[in-house]
C-alpha cells in the first residue's frame, strides 16, 4: 500500500512540475570532465549533424580533442565555424581543438562542434546516442549525447531559470 502511494505522490510530482528530460551524466576522463552532451535531430534523407558539449580541463597540462568515432556515422570530426568579413566558414580541426589547462570549452551551434558525416540514419528527438571521443592525452571516452528538437538551442535553454520547475515566457514586446 505505502509503495503505491509513493509512486502515485512521485507522479504527481513530474505532473505538477514538468520536469525536464534528465541530461547525459558527465564523464570523466585524465583531469577532463566533459558535461552537457546533446545533438540536434536531423530530418530524414541527412547525411550529417552535429554535436555539442563542453570540457573542462581540470589539470595542470593542456590536453587536445583530436575526433573520434561512432557507429552513426561514417566519420567524427572536430569543426570551427567562424564569421570573417560577413562570410560564414566552416572548416576541420585537423589538428584538434585545444583544452588549455584549467580552462572549460564549450562546443555549441555556431561555433566549435562535432561533425558527424555520412549518417547512418537519422538521429531522432529523445533518442540518445554514444560517441567515442579521443583526446591526445587522456585517450578515449565513449559519451553519450541526448538528442533534442531540430532547432533546439540547447539543454540550458529548456530550463526554468526560477527553480520551481515551470517554464516562464515574457509576453511584455509582444503585440496583441
Amino acid at each position: 500500500m505505502q509503495v503505491r502511494i509513493l509512486i502515485a505522490f512521485a507522479m504527481l510530482l513530474a505532473v505538477a512540475f514538468q520536469i525536464v528530460p534528465a541530461q547525459a551524466d558527465d564523464v570523466k576522463i585524465g583531469d577532463l570532465v566533459i558535461s552537457q552532451a546533446w545533438s540536434r535531430a536531423t530530418p530524414r534523407g541527412a547525411k550529417v549533424a552535429s554535436g555539442y558539449l563542453t570540457i573542462e580541463n581540470k589539470g595542470a597540462a593542456p590536453d587536445m580533442l583530436l575526433g573520434g568515432s561512432t557507429d552513426l556515422a561514417g566519420k567524427l570530426d572536430v569543426h570551427e565555424m567562424a564569421t570573417v568579413n560577413g562570410v560564414m566558414t566552416m572548416r576541420a580541426l585537423d589538428g584538434g581543438l585545444a583544452l588549455p589547462a584549467g580552462q572549460t570549452v564549450k562546443l555549441a551551434p555556431g561555433g566549435y562542434h562535432l561533425m558527424l558525416t555520412d549518417l547512418k540514419h537519422p538521429l531522432k528527438q529523445g533518442d540518445s546516442v554514444s560517441m567515442t571521443l579521443a583526446f591526445q592525452k587522456a585517450g578515449k571516452v565513449t559519451v553519450t549525447f541526448n538528442v533534442l528538437g531540430v532547432g533546439a538551442p540547447g539543454p540550458d535553454a529548456a530550463k526554468p531559470t526560477d527553480g520551481s520547475g515551470k517554464m516562464e515566457m515574457d509576453h511584455s514586446k509582444m503585440k496583441m
